[in-house]
């Protein structure tokens, strides 16, 4: 049995797509089963709530051979930690009772740099990954650099002004990977009965784009000039705060992007099999998953 949290987010649902189209059973951990398609309802099992709910994980875990970790960041939590490691805490506990035999879950790059300790959301990405290893079972942390998708927040803003914005220096280039690439080795790595250990798998993208690349990507692809533009992290923060999140997830946020802008990413060297693993190039993701969400936007 694969289990898969967030099985109807960006990444999950993808993750679940490959592993429905093995032959092994599939059950999904969902708030909202009526979020999922009907062909899924069909042909994976589905428990009911969060998987932060010890009830729902133990019932979700109960003889599970795989597990899919996918951290939903709580945006209101009053502590980077409490979003992290307080909701995983009961899952863990799920894994360890219910004798879970292997973990994926989807993390961070930055262990073992000068800045993991302090990196906001990173920090409670290697601080969760060390509570689930701590539970004995094989394991693969997915330390993926920052993702493509993300840009797709700013649409809006790249179709009305023609440009999208960032707190980091706009000559740094760091690792970007596109959500389906983490999803396809998240799916490999759950159908493989083969592996055991615990390791990280740093998932880089084939590249490292810094914030003026990836502008003239952008302008290149769609056919109009689109500029980054860096911004104050109070501004950051102030907007951030403005949708809606506590003022430490704020916080959080920035914290991970000044550590960023210190080398947090930089602690893997590139080799060509992390072209291989990731392949999806930005011009390639700007051109079938940027153009149009700005086109619609």
């Amino acid at each position: 049995m694969i289990v898969i949290t967030a099985p109807t987010g960006n990444i999950g649902r993808r993750v679940l797509d490959h592993v429905l189209a093995g032959d092994r059973p599939v059950r999904v951990v969902v708030r909202d089963p009526a979020r999922l398609p009907a062909g899924v309802r069909e042909r994976a099992e589905v428990v009911q709530g969060s998987h932060g709910d010890p009830e729902v994980a133990a019932r979700a875990f109960d003889g599970a051979d795989a597990l899919f970790w996918l951290l939903p960041t709580d945006h209101h939590a009053a502590s980077v930690d409490e979003a992290y490691v307080g909701f995983s805490r009961p899952a863990v506990e799920a894994i360890r009772d219910r004798g879970v035999k292997r973990v994926v879950d989807v993390s961070a790059l930055g262990r073992g740099t000068a800045h993991a300790d302090r990196a906001g959301y990173v920090t409670g990405s290697l601080a969760m990954d060390d509570l689930i290893a701590g539970t004995g079972a094989a394991f693969r942390a997915l330390a993926a650099g920052s993702f493509m998708d993300n840009l797709l927040r700013q649409a809006r803003l790249i179709k009305e002004q023609g440009a999208f914005t960032g707190t980091l220096a706009p000559g740094l280039a760091l690792p970007a990977v596109a959500a389906r690439d983490i999803a396809a080795v998240a799916a490999r790595l759950l159908l493989d009965t083969s592996w055991s250990g615990q390791e990280e798998v740093p998932l880089l993208g084939p590249e490292d784009l810094s914030g003026a690349d990836m502008a003239a990507v952008v302008s290149d692809v769609l056919g109009t000039p689109v500029e980054y533009r860096r911004i104050p992290g109070e501004a950051l923060v102030d907007q951030l705060t403005g949708s809606g999140a506590s003022g430490a997830m704020a916080q959080g946020m920035l914290d991970m992007m000044i550590a960023k802008d210190g080398g947090l990413d930089h602690g893997i060297a590139r080799t060509p099999r992390h072209a291989i693993d990731t392949p999806t190039t930005f011009r390639q993701w700007c051109e079938d998953t940027l153009k149009p969400a700005v086109a619609a936007a």
